[in-house]
């Protein structure tokens, strides 16, 4: 039997699993909670790429339901350095985890995308939450 805890409380402990994942809480209150990391860089003398990821998620005590939403955005200026990257994509069911890491001459990073979602739907079942994923919309 998962114990309940209150709004606030798992508030506090998704936004100490946000941060333990390397992302930068933004907002955060008893009702909302949104993160950004940047995940991958790399730039030279001729341009630059970025790859940033952002979540953001909603409290509903009524229903005791998180709507977690999650975005990977991928941006780049000029002539961005060459880089050789390496994607694992998993799909099970309408659930989709990818991993990403990027190598190249100024720079690379590393984007573990559903490793949050992950941890979150575990911290929310300890505490008699559920999590439900909002596709589509934009954190």
């Amino acid at each position: 039997m998962a114990d309940t805890v209150s709004r606030s409380d798992l508030a506090t402990r998704l936004a100490s699993i946000t941060s333990a994942h390397g992302l930068t809480i933004t907002a955060s209150d008893d009702r909302t909670l949104s993160g950004t990391q940047e995940a991958i860089k790399s730039k030279w003398f001729l341009g630059g790429r970025k790859v940033n990821y952002r979540m953001s998620c909603d409290f509903d005590e009524a229903s005791r339901t998180v709507r977690l939403r999650e975005a990977v955005r991928e941006s780049s200026w000029g002539l961005p350095p060459p880089s050789l990257s390496v994607e694992t994509t998993t799909q099970q069911g309408t659930r989709v985890s990818a991993s990403r890491t990027d190598r190249s001459v100024g720079g690379g990073g590393h984007l573990d995308y559903g490793g949050l979602r992950a941890a979150f739907e575990e911290a929310a079942s300890v505490g008699g939450w559920q999590i439900t994923v909002e596709v589509g919309k934009m954190p």
